[in-house]
């Protein structure tokens, strides 16, 4: 297959395994996640419980979960298509370079993550403004309010966080996957260098590198802090700021607070 049909359809095969994950378990957790990321003070499964009774419990509380699946998945089929165009480019020339896997793998999954920024920024942003945000006043008018205050400027708040975020956490995901990968072939094949894998052994190396990923928690609690300032129109802070607010506040664990919900959308 030629690099660019190979290309294409990882563009392709990245949309829709995105697309699919954030319309199962993807979009509870994220939602579950963003609530946890302003609320600090909240236990994981209060976090939980709160989600559900403050939209009405029953079915309506189920469907708060939901919250903001439009733009997410928007984000997940031009996230997905991003990441998988512009990792495996990045990887297959440092490979072609003769660099060793584990380091083109941290190397493309950085490159990728970094990419990604552009078309995560709004929809993240969106996504959390509807589960942090004022319910009394409808996301549209919020989002054209943004826009004719702030320009396109004002759908990235916690811009630096994401880019930050992206990069380590694909470089993070990739790099060490490719890690467990190569020593899975060398502790279990008499010739890595000609082994392959078998899907059970794909999937323990896609799970231990994702969680050995989770290590980068900060950005993501800052990414969500900042976000939802800038909804309930509260002042912006620097990325450093955030940081140390959070800290004050809450204590470095603080910064880790939906690391658990983050481990559990990996599995």
């Amino acid at each position: 297959m030629s690099t660019g049909k190979r290309t294409l359809r990882d563009a392709r095969n990245g949309a829709v395994l995105q697309m699919v994950e954030a319309a199962s378990l993807g979009m509870p957790l994220e939602v579950w996640k963003t609530h946890l990321g302003r609320h600090r003070d909240q236990t994981t499964f209060q976090g939980l419980k709160t989600v559900y009774q403050r939209n009405g419990g029953g079915l309506r509380g189920v469907l708060a979960f939901w919250r903001g699946t439009t733009p997410k998945m928007v984000e997940s089929a031009t996230k997905g298509s991003v990441l998988m165009f512009s990792k495996e480019m990045i990887r297959d020339s440092m490979l072609a370079a003769g660099v060793a896997p584990h380091i083109a793998g941290f190397a493309a999954g950085a490159g990728g993550g970094v990419c990604q920024v552009s078309v995560m920024g709004p929809c993240t942003y969106i996504v959390t403004t509807m589960v942090n945000g004022d319910r009394s006043t409808p996301v549209r008018k919020q989002m054209l309010e943004t826009w004719k205050s702030k320009g396109i400027r004002g759908f990235y708040p916690g811009g630096t966080a994401i880019a930050f975020r992206q990069a380590t956490n694909w470089a993070s995901r990739q790099g060490f996957t490719d890690t467990v990968r190569e020593g899975m072939k060398r502790l279990r094949y008499d010739d890595p260098t000609t082994a392959k894998l078998t899907v059970e052994e794909e999937v323990v190396s896609g799970i231990i590198g994702g969680t050995m990923a989770c290590w980068n928690h900060p950005f993501e609690v800052a990414r969500i802090e900042a976000q939802t300032r800038a909804a309930v129109g509260e002042p912006a802070l620097s990325f450093v700021r955030t940081l140390k607010e959070i800290v004050k506040a809450h204590g470095i664990a603080g910064l880790f607070k939906v690391e658990f919900v983050s481990k559990e959308k990996i599995k």
